[in-house]
């Protein structure tokens, strides 16, 4: 009872934070959930209670022709939106859309952090990684080649992409590249974690799609094995000192960087995401995007509840980011 009280009250100050919150009929981004299916795009204003299907207003585009959504990337009042027929932007938290680019099969959409002064962003589609120079409007092919891409994250300067091929890493924003490491097992990786700092602290883990979990401490360069190894890893999320591993069979977590596991329960599903949406100012409640259905847990993973789509497949879940704290200000205790 404890641990739901607190999530209400995390999610009762990210309400309070949210400009216009109170106004009848605005978009209250802390409680506002999207998935992507097959079918397309749904959204929650309730925090998964209910969901309505997101087809696009008549005032903007149909997203019919988008197909499949494999990537959602809410940032402050714009929404951007990847999948089997290309990328779209919505301006207003996911009313209405604009078609930016018809690149097909993209599944993962990664902005710079300074969107307005640097309009650069990379997408990773079944055909490999892509970058924009102009804000998503036109791409253009990297070195990293022909393969699907699963995963993509950029700390800065260096951006990480998981891929068919393995685990790479470019330094100068997709004209060089580096690995897959060695001690990685060959083939595809399903999912990473970075650390927060890995620019300094270099350590990221890895799930290839043989089993297990795999950690390097030099960027990539080498890997060791650090167990799971009889499970199927869907996703990983690292919340310092935690790290999650959503696998097939199981929800598992380790407090030692992959020394040791703990399973905490289950899987209520074939993975595919894993969402803290209040992290880092809470690690308790989660979301997990599954072949079964979205489920929802209030104690980080330890029990599992239907929040959503039961018995179809959920390719992703996303949330907008927690506001920034105040400069200078201490968090509440």
């Amino acid at each position: 009872m404890r641990r739901r009280l607190l999530a209400a009250s995390a999610l009762a100050a990210l309400l309070a934070a949210v400009p216009g919150s109170g106004q009848q009929g605005a978009i209250v981004t802390s409680l506002t959930l999207f998935v992507g299916t097959a079918e397309g795009l749904w959204r929650s204003t309730d925090w998964a209670g209910s969901w309505e299907r997101i087809r696009g207003r008549t005032s903007g585009v149909q997203l019919d022709a988008l197909g499949a959504v494999r990537a959602i990337a809410p940032v402050a009042n714009r929404v951007w939106l990847g999948g089997d027929g290309g990328l779209y932007v919505s301006e207003d938290f996911g009313d209405t859309w604009a078609p930016l680019s018809l690149t097909p099969g993209i599944r993962g959409v990664l902005l710079t952090r300074w969107p307005l002064a640097d309009p650069t962003v990379f997408v990773g589609s079944s055909e490999g990684l892509l970058r924009s120079r102009d804000g998503g409007r036109t791409f253009e092919a990297t070195a990293l080649g022909r393969t699907a891409v699963h995963r993509l994250e950029w700390p800065g300067p260096a951006l990480v992409v998981a891929c068919d091929r393995g685990l790479f890493v470019t330094k100068d924003e997709g004209s060089s590249f580096a690995g897959p490491g060695q001690g990685l097992p060959e083939g595809a990786i399903r999912a990473m974690a970075l650390s927060s700092f890995f620019a300094a602290d270099p350590v990221l883990f890895a799930a290839p799609a043989s089993g297990g979990v795999f950690r390097s401490s030099d960027g990539g360069a080498t890997w060791t094995a650090c167990g799971l190894s009889d499970e199927i890893v869907g996703d990983l999320v690292w919340l310092g000192p935690f790290l999650y591993a959503a696998g097939e069979s199981g929800f598992h977590r380790s407090q030692d960087a992959g020394g040791s596991w703990t399973r905490l329960a289950a899987s209520p599903g074939r993975p595919s995401r894993l969402m803290f949406p209040l992290a880092p100012a809470a690690g308790l409640e989660a979301f997990l995007a599954t072949d079964r259905g979205l489920f929802r847990t209030a104690d980080a993973g330890e029990h599992w509840s239907q929040a959503g789509f039961r018995d179809q497949e959920v390719l992703t879940v996303a949330t907008f980011p927690p506001p920034e704290p105040t400069p200078g200000k201490k968090p509440k205790r």
